[in-house]
């Protein structure tokens, strides 16, 4: 299937299901609350207004971000197996029909993302999951998805790799998700949870965050958030205030047609085009930075962590502290836009005792990517050290606990 047939088979199957069920939205629980970070001195997460009266629930990690998907009125998804993903489409094959919503198995990972463009450029909320290499397999519709400014939300449970790897949980693929896989200047807002609270809360907010912005959302999760289990709770969602879809292909009877598409052969359009992006990614610089700390205002040494990687060091950080040593966390909850100035005033603090300043410790699932970032953030001013896991090579508390020692 050609990509311009999928997409307008898609739009078919949207502007039926809109016929049919008037653009019903699904049945919800509320509002998601907008978060707030929490004291480093407490738990380490980013808080989000919970209810007294919110459900606490047992699920899997997978099965999380998909509920949390329809919670947020997602009504296409379209995707293709791969391990350790697979719970996602699995469950939203049920849910979504549930809810009014369209679920396709699609015949590849290419199909898939061609066919969440078409779902996206009718304005439905459209969404597809996969793990690291149907991740590859879906960059060139990633690529148009920012081309053409069309909102969606992709989740990538990495794996080990390169190639076809293995099926273990893994982070390598920090470089593919920030630096832009496919071709082009694009970027996309990137959220990375460490435990499936923020799996849940963080779903929800890429789905407004897409609208707001008309951008592809990535959410890098892992194989072991995926398939590991936690009690969560229920956040409500509640849909904010966003931009009105007039740009949708919704049938133009009454109104000029709108084009959307990612082709720009006159002179200078593109270029114009691409400052437009730009302008929009800068925002999202200056508006959408999320993270993290933990004990980091007298620390010596500061671990820098994401996602799974962040809540295992989390242990070892907390196990120093009580042998009394001045060790902290930063977690960067997005990964772009980074927290590079967050991290660059950490630079700024000395220690009052035997350090003349902080030293850095980067620790990932891989053989070193996020820490180019945070020595980038750095600039010079303070050691920047590595300590990764590749090939979905899995640490430890006790693990980490000897590698942060090791920097005092």
């Amino acid at each position: 299937m050609t990509y311009a047939t999928a997409a307008g088979c898609v739009q078919l199957f949207v502007l039926i299901l809109q016929l049919k069920y008037g653009r019903k939205r699904i049945k919800n629980h509320g509002s998601t609350s907008s978060p707030s970070r929490a004291k480093s001195r407490g738990k380490l997460e980013i808080k989000f207004a919970v209810k007294k009266k919110t459900q606490k629930i047992l699920m899997k990690g997978n099965e999380v971000l998909a509920e949390a998907a329809i919670q947020a009125e997602c009504l296409f998804y379209a995707g293709y197996p791969i391990t350790p993903q697979n719970e996602i489409p699995e469950y939203l094959s049920w849910r979504m029909p549930e809810t009014g919503g369209i679920f396709i198995q699609a015949e590849s990972e290419l199909s898939a993302i061609n066919m969440v463009f078409g779902a996206s450029a009718t304005g439905t909320r459209a969404m597809t999951s996969s793990s690291s290499p149907g991740i590859s397999l879906k960059q060139e519709g990633i690529s148009y998805l920012a081309g053409a400014e069309l909102p969606a939300v992709i989740a990538n449970i990495q794996r080990g790799g390169p190639g076809l790897g293995n099926i273990s949980g893994s982070q390598a693929d920090y470089f593919q998700t920030v630096k832009g896989g496919g071709h082009g200047d694009y970027r996309m807002l990137a959220y990375a949870p460490w435990d499936l609270q923020e799996m849940w809360n963080l779903t929800m907010l890429a789905f407004d965050k897409a609208d707001e912005y008309r951008n592809p959302v990535i959410i890098l999760s892992d194989g072991i958030l995926g398939q590991m289990m936690e009690p969560l709770f229920k956040t409500p969602y509640k849909r904010p205030k966003l931009p009105s879809k007039d740009w949708a292909l919704t049938g133009c009877e009454g109104r000029e047609p709108n084009v959307i598409k990612s082709l720009w052969m006159a002179e200078g359009k593109l270029e114009e085009m691409n400052w437009k992006l730009k302008e929009k990614y800068d925002r999202m610089k200056k508006k959408e930075v999320m993270s993290d700390s933990l004990n980091i205002e007298d620390a010596e040494t500061v671990v820098v962590a994401y996602g799974i990687a962040a809540r295992i060091a989390s242990s070892a950080v907390r196990a120093l502290r009580r042998k009394g040593y001045k060790v902290g966390l930063f977690r960067p909850v997005t990964i772009f836009p980074f927290p590079e100035k967050e991290i660059s005033q950490l630079c700024n603090v000395k220690s009052l005792r035997t350090r003349p300043g902080r030293r850095f410790l980067t620790i990932e699932m891989n053989t070193g990517q996020m820490v180019e970032d945070v020595r980038l953030a750095v600039n010079g001013k303070a050691k920047v050290d590595f300590y990764g896991r590749p090939g979905g090579g899995m640490m430890t508390p006790e693990e980490l606990y000897e590698v942060i020692l090791k920097t005092f």
